[in-house]
């Protein structure tokens, strides 16, 4: 009983790996509370149709914030997804999907294909640049607020400058402020040169970030970023991705067998962060205070915040979303000792005052610019950013605030959901932008494909002519067994979300050759109990019982190197370890129990002179 539920439930979870998906496009809005609708979708069907490009069907996501869009050839997705684009606008992420054709009963119940590698059909390639300009600006602006804070803890007079570029500027009336504000910066900050200038009617102290910081920035910028997009990938769930640096400013990323790359795209690169701001005191002066509307509207009028920053999302180092008392959505902050101790310096003078938080998201738009291509003015797009800030709350400071806090005020719990997970996986230090995304093929080529499939038909053919001639019946027990081990191999993979590819195939391959090992031994040693005069029954006992260590020694050091060889390799020695690993699970069970059932329910008990071995 126990051999025929787990074959039924391997031929039930290999089952989905007989339907294969769609080639799609997927539509989600630019952000977390945006629908789709069936509107969207019959606007972006007839300008396909318009294009002739023909569709297999459409459908709503079930949480009605992505719409799927069916293909019928996968060399249309890259001409869809353009034609899209174009009707759709900028409001809206297209992105090239693959949409799962498995039956509804089987999904019901948790199964699924396995999920194909990048060299077998592929999944999604970003290439990503770093805005490098914006990172030296962000760093420009933190230096700002802190040397603003600086000056004023020195009780030194000061009048702000427009920036030029990377450099600030400050003024003073006095030669005196001027000398004592240039002392107290040189004295904290190594990172700028320090010139001095004559401004309508002031002193103009000058501060120009060095050659070494401007390296530093873009090196710690494309660092940082790397290091997100990581664990962005991570949160996704992605098996196997890639995600490298490229050059001086460009990350690559391939994400295997992902599922939702509208919802990748979204999320590998968006721009949020936050900013803890003082609420502006009555009769502040204007240069002292920035306006802000509030996110999402709510009929609230705009509220006056100050210049200075607290702190941004930094210095988070956990954040989780959850629910208020009164069942609001609510994202759950935890900052670094630095973060804590500016928190609790700011709201332990404060209290009584009113607190915002912003929320800071840099959307990437395309902006036409007349370019010279070949000799001749054109009109090309070009990536740009838009930065838009607003206040997701501003409330009242009622105690010292340290390290742990919450912020309310959220729209949804999907916007406080993802909000959690881009602070929790990090800021990015600058805004990146995709120069290329593409659906990748296979890598080694559809014919190298067929090839790694022909050869898994080939082992196995041979390895059961090789049983059945040298073991005649009980080489078709073997042979039996045999298939049934590999339709449980890829139930197990199916189960377990692992990631086939090409050198997988090649662990396929080996684990066929591999299986029939325990058998081998147990025929042999059965023949070798007859030989000695025992009885058939007992030569079967004696055959299965005493050749069981050597099997079990055999397969447990097989799967301690395979192990290994997970744990330690990356890319293709993975996807070869994975299949030779759970191989031998799966050979385990199959060329023992199962071989030892059918021989019981073929010969066992019966009064058997010779047998056919």
């Amino acid at each position: 009983m126990l051999i025929v539920v787990v074959l039924a439930l391997g031929v039930l979870y290999a089952l989905p790996n007989l339907y294969p998906d769609d080639p799609a496009i997927q539509i989600s809005g630019s952000s977390s509370t945006q629908t789709i609708s069936e509107a969207e979708l019959d606007r972006a069907r007839n300008a396909l149709a318009g294009a002739g490009i023909e569709v297999k069907g459409t459908e709503v996501g079930s949480n009605g914030r992505s719409g799927l869009i069916r293909l019928v050839s996968q060399s249309q997705q890259l001409p869809a997804q353009d034609v899209i684009r174009r009707e759709l606008g900028q409001d809206y992420v297209v992105a090239q999907n693959l949409a799962p054709t498995t039956p509804d009963w089987l999904r019901s119940i948790g199964a699924g294909p396995m999920k194909l590698g990048l060299d077998l059909s592929g999944g999604v390639h970003f290439l990503l640049e770093v805005d490098m300009d914006r990172a030296v600006t962000n760093r420009v602006n933190v230096y700002e607020s802190e040397v603003r804070s600086l000056l004023r803890s020195e009780r030194i007079r000061y009048r702000s400058l427009p920036n030029q570029g990377n450099t600030l500027q400050f003024g003073f009336e006095t030669d005196e402020q001027l000398n004592r504000a240039r002392g107290v910066i040189a004295a904290q900050y190594n990172q700028f040169q320090l010139t001095e200038a004559s401004r309508e009617g002031l002193e103009v102290l000058r501060l120009t970030l060095t050659d070494a910081e401007m390296a530093e920035i873009r090196e710690y910028s494309l660092r940082q970023n790397l290091t997100t997009v990581r664990n962005r990938v991570n949160e996704l769930g992605v098996a196997e991705p890639l995600v490298q640096r490229q050059g001086a400013n460009r990350i690559v990323v391939e994400l295997p067998g992902v599922q939702d790359t509208a919802e990748a795209k979204r999320i590998l690169g968006k721009t949020a962060n936050l900013e803890f701001r003082l609420a502006a005191e009555p009769n502040a002066p204007r240069a002292t205070v920035e306006t802000f509307e509030f996110r999402g509207g709510e009929g609230r009028p705009p509220a006056e915040v100050e210049r200075s920053i607290i702190l941004t999302g930094d210095q988070v180092t956990d954040a989780q979303s959850n629910f208020d008392e009164n069942g609001r959505p609510q994202v759950n902050i935890r900052l670094d000792g630095h973060g804590g101790e500016l928190m609790t310096r700011a709201t332990r003078n404060n209290i009584g005052r009113g607190m915002a938080v912003l929320f800071i998201e840099q959307r990437q738009i395309s902006r036409e610019v007349e370019k010279e291509v070949d000799g001749q003015m054109q009109t090309v797009e070009v990536p740009a950013f838009v930065e838009e800030k607003s206040i997701i709350s501003l409330a009242t400071i009622q105690s010292t605030l340290g390290n742990q806090f919450r912020i309310t005020g959220l729209d949804s719990p999907a916007e406080a959901s993802e909000l959690a997970l881009l602070l929790r996986a990090g800021g990015l230090a600058a805004p990146m932008y995709f120069v290329e995304e593409r659906t990748i093929g296979p890598s080694l080529g559809a014919e190298n494909i067929a090839k790694g499939v022909t050869a898994t038909q080939v082992g196995f053919l041979a390895v059961l002519v090789f049983m059945v001639i040298v073991y005649k019946a009980f080489g078709i027990i073997a042979g039996v067994a045999l298939s049934l081990n590999l339709v449980l191999l890829l139930a197990l993979m199916s189960l377990l979300g692992a990631t086939l590819t090409l050198p997988g195939i090649a662990g396929i391959v080996l684990t066929l050759g591999m299986a029939v090992d325990a058998n081998v031994l147990i025929f042999s040693r059965i023949k070798e109990e007859i030989s000695s005069g025992v009885s058939v029954q007992r030569a079967l006992h004696e055959g299965f019982d005493k050749a069981f260590s050597a099997i079990l020694d055999g397969n447990l050091t097989t799967l301690l190197v395979g192990v290994i060889l997970f744990a330690m390799g990356s890319g293709p020695v993975k996807g070869f370890a994975v299949t030779l690993s759970l191989g031998i699970i799966t050979s385990m069970f199959s060329a023992i129990m199962v071989t030892r059932a059918m021989v019981n329910l073929s010969v066992g008990g019966r009064d058997i002179k010779k047998l056919w071995l």
